[in-house]
């Protein structure tokens, strides 16, 4: 009885297998295979031999390694800040109660806007034109400043409105899940320390922090997978050719090296796929062992 019920619950779990099998495991196996042709040649199908050139041509490309260091920038600055204002955000909604839910709908309207039409809206706010400096540009000459190039001047201000951009983009989700995270919390504590006199300092440290840190910690973890993965966005707000724009991104190099001008190396693009892959799940381990020691289950 029992081997026509594992036989049985095989059978229910064979259409899931069957798509991880053709959409995750198969492009996986292949990936890896790529990555360690050597001379692969995209028109004949063929290789010259087996080996690590293809890693170690990657880690020597200057585009490779500009793309690490936007990406690294961009999850370094993005996923603390975006996840900090949205606990702030949280927060103050949270002590909202008029209005609660018309303010939780207008902050997280960005999250349902196509990404790349609000690129193209900060491109313009941003884009310094012979006719327009933009308007952000008009607001810094209010204020007494100078004017910017935001999208083709300096690295840094090129850098400031990527992170600007992608915090703005990520930030209605994290409001959105912080907010049912504090009102899950049991106001049971919060009575009893308003009981014993301790400070809303004391109680957000001691109880709020607590309380939602499997929340706070999911949406770090999730925040860094996302950042790495960034690609899209700088597309709408810098064009398609990032590369002499100098704002690449380690996505956006492996798209490049299959579909970009340069393009037709699978090898390459396999080889930086799997040292992205590597990086990304060096980071979530570390995050996750940190979470043991750090959260309140």
């Amino acid at each position: 009885m029992s081997g026509k019920n594992n036989l049985k619950g095989w059978l229910y779990l064979l259409p899931a297998i069957l798509f991880l099998g053709v959409f995750m495991v198969y492009p996986l196996v292949d990936v890896i295979i790529y990555s360690v042709e050597e001379g692969y040649n995209s028109a004949s199908q063929s290789y010259k031999g087996i080996g690590l050139y293809n890693f170690s041509y990657v880690l020597h490309d200057p585009y490779f390694l500009q793309a690490i260091k936007n990406t690294f920038l961009l999850v370094i600055i993005t996923v603390p800040l975006s996840t900090g204002i949205a606990l702030l955000i949280s927060v103050l909604l949270s002590s909202i109660k008029p209005l609660r839910n018309l303010f939780q709908t207008v902050y997280f309207l960005p999250y349902v806007t196509n990404t790349l039409a609000v690129g193209l809206v900060f491109m313009i706010l941003f884009k310094k034109t012979p006719y327009s400096d933009g308007m952000i540009n008009l607001v810094i000459k209010w204020f007494g400043g100078g004017v910017v190039d935001f999208i083709e001047g300096p690295y840094w201000a090129k850098m400031f409105v990527m992170c600007f951009y992608t915090i703005w983009v990520v930030m209605p989700f994290k409001i959105l899940i912080l907010t049912s995270a504090l009102a899950s919390v049991n106001q049971t504590y919060y009575n009893a320390a308003k009981v014993d006199g301790t400070s809303r300092g004391r109680i957000f440290r001691k109880i709020t922090l607590p309380m939602i840190s499997p929340m706070l910690f999911y949406l770090i973890i999730t925040g860094f997978i996302g950042a790495f993965k960034a690609y899209s966005d700088e597309v709408a707000i810098f064009g398609t050719d990032l590369n002499a724009a100098g704002m690449n991104t380690i996505v956006g190099y492996v798209y490049d090296m299959l579909y970009g001008n340069s393009g037709g190396y699978p090898s390459y693009a396999s080889a930086a796929a799997l040292i992205l892959f590597a990086i990304v799940f060096t980071i979530t381990v570390i995050n996750l062992k940190i979470s043991k020691n750090n959260v309140q289950y």
